[in-house]
């Protein structure tokens, strides 16, 4: 038998069709489930447009569930990983919740539709129900390092905690609606506005 042809693989395509790995099929199929919806994307729809077929697909996976939560866990994973770095454990509860926040603006940008496709679960299905549980247990980290810098003085307390927790997941969760990567905002300084907002607040500091 002779080689195979470049970029080609056994068992995803056929003649005259292009062969897509994985993790291209996952990046078509979160694309398609935040234009249309989780429920109104099938797996026909993501082989017309991907130019291949049903069976190219489940090649790579089970059915569309199984894409759902390999994006997901995708999306999760990253967030989590922010939990377990040393900048995250140690140091003033203040310090540790600037990282956090900066980070999870930056996971956010790296992998805006993957986190967009979060953040816009309904709880519809038992893989969205895990991965929203998921999702508020990183949520409560954040809080309880809220609530520690609280505690220690170095932010305020005349502002409830909870409140606090939920403008700064509204500050940075709203960055998926109106953040463009190829605009003029980079990653890095986005996360700097972030914190500047968040920790000094938009009153000019005083000469």
């Amino acid at each position: 038998m002779g080689p195979k042809s470049p970029g080609r693989s056994a068992g995803n395509g056929r003649a005259g069709r292009e062969a897509y790995d994985l993790a291209t099929v996952l990046d078509i199929a979160v694309a398609a489930f935040n234009d249309r919806g989780y429920e109104a994307t099938s797996m026909e729809m993501l082989a017309r447009r991907l130019g291949t077929t049903k069976s190219a697909l489940y090649y790579h996976v089970a059915g569309k569930e199984d894409l759902l939560r390999l994006a997901l866990d995708r999306a999760l994973s990253e967030l989590e990983n922010v939990l377990t770095r040393d900048d995250a454990k140690n140091g003033t509860a203040e310090h540790r919740l600037r990282f956090v926040i900066r980070c999870a603006v930056q996971v956010l940008v790296k992998d805006l539709p993957y986190v967009t496709l979060l953040l816009r679960l309904r709880g519809n299905t038992e893989v969205e129900r895990q991965a929203l549980a998921r999702r508020r247990e990183f949520n409560n980290a954040v809080a309880k390092l809220v609530e520690e810098a609280r505690d220690d003085g170095t932010m305020r307390a005349d502002i409830d905690a909870r409140t606090t927790t939920r403008l700064l997941f509204g500050m940075v969760n709203s960055i998926v609606e109106w953040y463009r990567p190829d605009g003029p905002v980079t990653p890095d300084r986005l996360a700097d506005d972030v914190i500047s907002v968040a920790f000094e607040g938009l009153a000019r500091a005083a000469n």
